[in-house]
């Protein structure tokens, strides 16, 4: 899935005026997009500390407080874009986060 545009669709409330995108080269970049958002909430949450640690289940758990997590990955062979929910980006999440502990 490199080099794949990735629109990440969310809603982070239930208010429509909240729903926005956020627009990625890749897979890749996507997830360390939605990484970055967490971080970025967890440094507004906690100004002094800093040294933020999460574990996989809070980030799970942030995902999962949003009202609303898709993405639409391009894929060349059909020149469109294919949707994916919620739970395939906790997956991929999970995935591309094990790949850079290594």
């Amino acid at each position: 899935m490199a080099n794949r545009h990735t629109i990440i669709l969310m809603q982070t409330s239930q208010n429509r005026a909240s729903r926005t995108f956020m627009d990625y080269g890749s897979v890749s970049q996507a997830m360390d997009g939605i990484c970055g958002l967490y971080e970025r909430k967890l440094k507004e949450l906690n100004p002094a500390n800093r040294n933020i640690t999460y574990d996989i289940a809070d980030l799970y758990n942030f995902m999962d407080g949003l009202t609303d997590l898709s993405a639409l990955v391009y894929d060349h062979n059909i020149h469109a874009y294919l949707p994916y929910d919620r739970e395939w980006i906790k997956q991929r999440t999970f995935q591309h986060l094990k790949k850079m502990a290594r």
